[in-house]
């Protein structure tokens, strides 16, 4: 019996208690990240896009070169402590960015210094928010065997997802029900900052109880994980042999490659999309695609009724009829989330984007990541060409962006948080996470300053400058086609 895949019922019921709070809480770290942008819309020429591009890109390189640090550190003193750091920081410079924005109203705003305090702010907030994608996989790295992997990368896309359904459509209904349409009362826009150091406080403190760093911590048997630690348990691998064996490794250096492609590629149409409906499209704060439209109740109601009888058929069913009920329901329930604007459609493209990488690469790749990131990346190529020639179709654009979101989500749970568990193995999960995530949050830096300059002059250049970063991904991916971890010192 392998231990690894057989898990009993015990195990797999503890370990859901590990990783579905685990996931939420960086569910809500997202909320806390990528609300700037909401705040962005929010405040309108108060926070210009040369300021977005500016605050936004500082507070990416500092969060990319957070991880050179606090990766090593992460795997020395475990994903635990490393996660509440994160929590406790991240609600910390939340709240204090939340005050700060309270102090505002039109006639003041303007001698502010926004430019300036939010640089320092929020890049403060995402050396904590660091800690959190170090955390989770280190965490996890310990309770997924490498050929469960590719499912657990399908998690981690679905909790990414959801933390952007939370920062980009939450917070937007919370402004919806604060702000009275037609008024100009910006210090409200505090509460887009405020609600996530709310949730991410009471995570701190749910986490505090649940979450263990292992197996054994929880009183169950640790077991190999087949990835690039396997041969050193038992074994204090010290932190400089660890750093060394994944910096000199070529395939995680491939991989850190792929993924500062992904980092361009993601936040330059997640954070730019809306901004670009609201100043070209020129769509309302009601329309639906900004602030969601969730008024139909019935109809919501009966795609959850419809979604509940599938999921029922399908625990009733076995073999390709199980799968059939099983998607077919998963899709139902997802439906209403289109009509959740932006956030909504990102966390639709997200959970199908992670879950068929995660599937695909487990089953017909045989636990093997680039092919599915190459095949994602080689998608992504002709939708970028697409979105080029449809920037004044709102439905055509609106099909592109969330294909590219579908394919780079997927590609980032299958990169940053499966691949980095495997080819950093147990030992060192935080340091690869942490490499490769900072080449992440470089590409991100780097649109952010390129395309707050550009957009700011012809936002005909914006798939221009997309375009050749999904050909690089794709040839990157292709050099490592075929990689899978060893064991380690072999």
């Amino acid at each position: 019996m392998d231990l690894a895949i057989n898990h009993s019922k015990a195990f797999r019921t503890r370990r859901f208690l590990n990783w579905f709070p685990l996931g939420l809480a960086y569910a809500f770290l997202y909320m806390g990240r990528y609300n700037l942008t909401v705040s962005k819309i929010a405040l309108g020429q108060i926070m210009s896009k040369e300021d977005f591009g500016i605050i936004f890109g500082a507070g990416t390189v500092v969060y990319a070169f957070s991880f050179l640090l606090n990766g090593p550190l992460t795997d020395k003193i475990g994903g635990k402590k490393g996660m509440m750091i994160s929590l406790a920081g991240s609600a910390l410079m939340n709240a204090i960015m939340g005050f700060y924005i309270g102090t505002f109203n039109a006639a003041n705003a303007e001698g502010q210094n926004l430019r300036l305090v939010f640089a320092i702010l929020y890049s403060l907030n995402m050396y904590f928010q660091s800690y959190g994608a170090l955390s989770i996989v280190k965490v996890n790295s310990s309770w997924f065997h490498l050929k469960e992997r590719g499912g657990f990368g399908g998690i981690f896309g679905t909790m990414i997802s959801s933390g952007i359904f939370f920062a980009f459509t939450v917070n937007a209904w919370l402004l919806g029900i604060l702000v009275e349409p037609g008024t100009t009362d910006i210090g409200m826009t505090k509460w887009v900052f405020f609600a996530p150091a709310i949730l991410l406080a009471v995570m701190f403190a749910v986490e505090a109880f649940l979450l263990k760093d292992s197996p054994a911590q929880a009183g169950l048997q640790d077991f190999d994980t087949c990835d690039a630690s396997s041969g050193e348990e038992g074994v204090d691998v010290p932190i400089k042999t660890i750093m060394k064996r994944i910096i000199t490794d070529p395939v995680i250096l491939t991989i850190a490659l792929i993924e500062f492609c992904t980092g361009v590629l993601r936040n330059g149409v997640m954070h730019w999309f809306p901004i670009y409906a609201k100043e070209v499209l020129q769509l309302p704060k009601t329309h639906w695609l900004m602030n969601g439209s969730w008024g139909d109740w019935q109809m919501i109601a009966l795609f959850f009724v419809i979604a509940v009888m599938f999921f029922i058929a399908a625990a009733g069913s076995s073999g390709k009829r199980k799968a059939w009920f099983f998607v077919s329901g998963g899709l139902m329930f997802l439906a209403p989330f289109m009509m959740g604007g932006w956030g909504g459609i990102l966390m639709v493209a997200g959970v199908i984007g992670g879950n068929v990488a995660g599937w695909v690469s487990d089953i017909v790749f045989q636990s093997r990541r680039a092919p599915t990131a190459g095949g994602l990346y080689f998608v992504m190529i002709f939708v970028v060409m697409i979105m080029f020639f449809s920037l004044n179709s709102q439905l055509i654009l609106g099909i592109s962006v969330f294909l590219i979101s579908l394919c780079v989500i997927g590609t980032h749970g299958m990169l940053s948080g499966t691949a980095t568990m495997d080819f950093g193995g147990r030992k060192g999960a935080a340091t690869a996470v942490g490499m490769i995530d900072g080449f992440v949050y470089l590409g991100t830096g780097f649109q952010s300053f390129c395309l707050g300059y550009i957009t700011s002059n012809n936002w005909a250049w914006w798939p221009v400058f997309l375009f050749p970063f999904t050909i690089i991904g794709f040839l990157l991916a292709r050099r490592i086609w075929n990689a899978k971890p060893g064991r380690a010192g072999h």
